[in-house]
């Protein structure tokens, strides 16, 4: 778990890197379970949350496992957690360009899980789905796995403008800014499906100017020659504005889908805002992120991490 962070509500783990194998589940309640059946499991799985880290820490002192969950915006709701709402926790409304759209879809409850050996991923999911297969349906199901150097399936190094050191907690973890919340973290997730048919038709050198960077060594082009559409000029909008992204690639051969499962912490959800208009609006309007051109948005849904300390009280 992350206890760097100087505040004395101590973070989820949202600023570890990312892991050889990762889960990504989505649940939504479902409708037909009163709210009053379905408040003392979630009580249960905020207590295993914590559990699992702390066994996980214990068991397995150098395998980077942990798991990190969201609560949606309805399910808090729903569930009659505190009032005010962290301060920027709304349900996420779609962003639509004039010809890309970021869809916004439900989610109740996510669980991010990390680990280096796949084994211990799975039994995380699997005992955390034990308990909510009785309240909820899994939305999404998403197993992310480390492609070469942290590449995505589109064969470029993804993450690179992630901070890192002490910036990782500035920008991933709400400091004292809203004290009541101090210590958790907006995260935002998208699955994207990329259409890597028309991606490889592109020559190498076409592949990276719809990314900004070089494909072989994960150089950024000069500002002068870097496209005003590449991927690297809209999604990043400067040094004071980032996020900490924790990008997996996923592929099935049935189904054909091959994607990236977008999900970043944010210490202000406005800065994930930003970021995404520029790229499906564009700046200036009409100049719209090209990767899309080659991606699909196919989710996009907001969540308020807790901090380990409310997590605790939500399980009491």
């Amino acid at each position: 778990m992350n206890n760097t962070f100087s505040s004395d509500h101590n973070a989820q783990n949202v600023t570890d890197y990312p892991n050889n194998n990762t889960y990504f589940l989505v649940w939504n309640f479902k409708d037909n379970i009163d709210t009053d059946k379905i408040k003392p499991v979630f009580k249960r799985v905020c207590a295993l949350v914590i559990n699992l880290n702390n066994s996980a820490l214990d068991r397995f002192p150098d395998s980077k496992a942990s798991c990190v969950m969201g609560i949606g915006y309805e399910a808090w709701q729903q569930l009659g957690l505190p009032q005010p709402l962290p301060k920027e926790f709304k349900k996420f409304q779609e962003i639509k360009g004039s010809k890309h759209t970021a869809v916004s879809t439900k989610g109740d409850l996510h669980f991010h899980i990390r680990a280096d050996e796949k084994s211990f991923a799975y039994d995380m999911a699997y005992i955390i789905s034990g308990y909510m297969n009785e309240i909820a349906d899994c939305g999404v199901e998403v197993q992310g796995f480390r492609y070469w150097d942290s590449r995505s399936i589109l064969g470029f190094v993804d993450g690179t403008e992630n901070p890192h050191g002490k910036d990782r907690d500035h920008f991933a973890i709400i400091d004292g800014s809203d004290v009541q919340y101090e210590g958790g973290s907006y995260l935002f997730v998208q699955k994207y499906i990329h259409n890597l048919n028309a991606w490889k038709s592109l020559s190498v050198e076409e592949q990276e100017k719809v990314i900004g960077r070089s494909k072989d060594h994960d150089i950024e082009m000069d500002d002068d020659v870097k496209p005003k559409n590449s991927h690297i000029a809209l999604a990043n909008i400067g040094d004071d504005f980032k996020v900490v992204r924790d990008n997996m690639p996923f592929g099935s051969l049935a189904t054909n889908e091959m994607g990236t499962y977008f999900i970043c912490y944010a210490s202000t959800f406005t800065t994930v805002e930003k970021m995404l208009t520029n790229m499906f609006v564009g700046n200036p309007t009409g100049n719209y992120d090209r990767i899309l051109d080659f991606s699909t948005a196919q989710t996009g849904t907001l969540f308020f991490v807790p901090s380990l300390d409310m997590l605790d009280e939500f399980s009491a």
